[in-house]
């Protein structure tokens, strides 16, 4: 580990020490599950890591989430919050993720209140700070924690802790919750999130590593690595009938590859224009 990281290590060891007890959400990614290893081991029972099971996140990221909390020992719950009945959630405008978060954050502080937790935590770090991310003004609405904000954590340096730590998860694709795979205006239900997954999961089983599966209506739009466009091509027809079958009329491959929070690339350029 280098001074640099390590003297951030401990501000965040620092920050978290300092603090009575904390509910830390947590899903499975790498970054919240940094947060919740490092809350565990300094706060124990004073710590609990809540994971939201809504049909938004992956099961496979849930099951991710509870076998993790499992062989860290640490406390943890999973809940099902409410976004998928709010009107305003399933039309999907550009401020989705804030009506997402509101839900999340709702039920971690009415968990707070109730069982005498101090703080509530999250693992924003500060690359996510230059994205279009509405869900951070929930987290100010409701005086979320970002401790590896305050630490100074960039994703690099999350992965490298979580390496040095030897958190089995430090090299997880980065993930987001299905909703993101939908271009914004375009409804969203749970049957439409479980389509997404079903096609993503046959993408997961191919051994691709970094993907993601836009939604266009009957259009499945492939983001996957271009130094995985080789093997896509090999496969091209199973992957083509796999996916079709999970209710695709159309399977495409963007050129373009993956790229994380693409379909907000139309609102950075209305933004700037």
């Amino acid at each position: 580990m280098t001074p640099a990281l390590q003297e951030k290590y401990q501000r965040l060891v620092d920050q978290i020490q300092s603090f009575d007890s904390a509910i830390v959400a947590f899903s499975g990614g790498i970054d919240s599950s940094l947060v919740a290893y490092v809350t565990a081991s300094l706060l124990g029972e004073r710590s609990l890591a809540v994971t939201s099971g809504s049909p938004s996140l992956k099961r496979s990221d849930l099951n991710l989430s509870q076998r993790l909390a499992d062989e860290w020992g640490m406390q943890h719950e999973v809940i099902v919050t409410d976004e998928l009945s709010k009107a305003e959630y399933r039309a999907n405008p550009v401020n989705r993720c804030f009506h997402c978060k509101t839900s999340l954050y709702q039920a971690l502080n009415d968990m707070a209140r109730a069982r005498g937790f101090q703080h509530i935590l999250n693992g924003t770090n500060i690359d996510d700070l230059g994205d279009h991310r509405p869900g951070l003004i929930a987290a100010d609405d409701f005086k979320v924690v970002s401790p590896l904000v305050d630490a100074g954590f960039c994703k690099q340096d999350i992965r490298d802790l979580a390496a040095h730590l030897k958190l089995e998860n430090a090299n997880k694709p980065q993930a987001a919750c299905l909703s993101s795979r939908f271009p914004y205006g375009s409804s969203i239900d749970e049957k439409l999130l479980a389509q997404v997954e079903s096609a993503e999961s046959v993408l997961d089983k191919a051994g691709f590593t970094q993907f993601r599966v836009r939604h266009h209506g009957d259009v499945a739009r492939l983001e996957i690595g271009p130094d995985e466009f080789p093997r896509v091509l090999e496969m091209a027809g199973d992957l083509q009938r796999d996916i079709k079958a999970c209710g695709y009329r159309f399977v495409s491959l963007d050129l373009g590859g993956f790229r994380s929070g693409s379909l907000n690339e139309g609102i950075q350029i209305i933004e700037v224009t």
